[in-house]
């Protein structure tokens, strides 16, 4: 059973849909009505101006029949609304699966069957989306070997470094990447607007000693800080430092909370960058604040409970969410051999569009007689 009550002068409805209440206002409904006058057939983009209705505008009429809802305008616009759209809320991505390091998950794909197959590809997509990284075997060991499946995604990100860039020691090296140091956990060029999405890091050689990589997962060390600490979750969700790069040639400056947060209050992002972050002087009382709920963060994402201990082979990719999971790696000696990784960038929006356009394609339609 469904029932419509109208409240507040006719500009707002209560509908109760099989025992699910939900407000709406008028001008929510009026600027998203589902006709060829409002929105267009083919975009699903709107048509009118919707700043240009009357904030007066109220609903004259409201009929429930066959599971629509037939609404008028006091504008006399006329709409049909499904009630089940109405009602479905569900966002478009599938939940994420938060992991410590002893119920890691260990998602793999194959870099063939993703370069030639959309079913293959789609599920690589959405484990990366799920865990936060994928392991992808199979990669030419060339320089640009993990083109071929990029390409399949979305554009390279190219960056002052180039497109596709190489990982291992060299003189003179214009990153701390580039030298044979172990790098504390962390998450890539926080200093970028906008920061990079994914980071693809491609295995050619690995016979170094050590050079072990590094992962583990921000959103649930952002869990575990709100849980074990609430106080200094807040301050990381709210004190902003800034981050720095400069070389010869290039002088990037960003900024934003360790721990930043979604409409919902979720986390949606997390940055942390011990070599390039750049705490503004703020009050010391502040300060003190911000470097005890560091320090509680940092503890977590170094501690053995999430770290994820792996090490690449020749002719394997590691994909990572850079939103989301902190990598690093131990230090390694070149006397033991060589170790020669590549590493390139895709944003976020290409490789969300691509998993979404290939799930919606692997989706059938509803056949006649079931409910849409």
């Amino acid at each position: 059973m469904t029932h419509v009550t109208s409240l507040a002068k006719n500009r707002r409805l209560v509908i109760d849909h099989h025992g699910r209440t939900r407000a709406f206002a008028a001008l929510w409904l009026r600027e998203r009505s589902p006709d060829a006058e409002t929105l267009d057939p083919r975009t699903g983009q709107r048509l009118i101006e919707a700043a240009e209705l009357p904030l007066t505008l109220a609903i004259e009429s409201a009929d429930v029949r066959d599971g629509e809802l037939s609404l008028r305008f006091s504008d006399g616009h006329c709409g049909l609304f499904a009630l089940k759209a109405l009602f479905d809320d569900a966002p478009s991505d599938p939940p994420q699966r938060l992991w410590a390091a002893a119920s890691a998950p260990r998602p793999e794909a194959d870099f063939a069957a993703a370069v030639e197959d959309d079913a293959a590809l789609l599920a690589m997509l959405e484990a990366l989306h799920r865990d936060g990284f994928v392991l992808v075997s199979g990669v030419p060991t060339e320089e640009h070997g993990m083109q071929p499946l990029i390409d399949r995604i979305g554009p390279l990100r190219r960056t002052n470094w180039g497109g596709i860039a190489d990982v291992k020691s060299v003189a003179n090296a214009y990153d701390l990447t580039m030298t044979q140091r172990g790098l504390e956990p962390h998450t890539d060029n926080p200093y970028r607007d906008p920061i990079p999405g994914y980071i693809w890091l491609h295995c050619l050689t690995n016979a170094a000693d050590g050079g072990d990589s590094t992962l583990a997962d921000g959103f649930m060390a952002a869990r575990l800080l709100r849980e074990r600490d609430p106080a200094a979750y807040d301050c990381l969700t709210r004190v902003t430092p800034g981050f720095h790069y400069q070389d010869d040639t290039t002088h990037l400056e960003g900024e934003g909370p360790l721990i930043e947060l979604d409409s919902q209050g979720e986390p949606v992002r997390v940055r942390y960058s011990n070599r390039t972050e750049r705490v503004p002087a703020l009050p010391p009382e502040e300060l003190e604040a911000y470097y005890a709920a560091r320090t509680a963060f940092y503890r977590l994402i170094t501690g053995e409970e999430l770290t994820l201990h792996l090490k690449l082979d020749p002719g394997q990719m590691l994909i990572m969410d850079n939103y989301r999971l902190l990598h690093g790696r131990s230090a390694f000696q070149l006397a033991g051999g060589v170790r020669h990784l590549r590493q390139g960038y895709v944003d976020r929006d290409s490789t969300a569009s691509r998993r979404r356009v290939l799930r919606r394609q692997a989706t059938p339609a509803p056949t006649a007689g079931e409910p849409a």
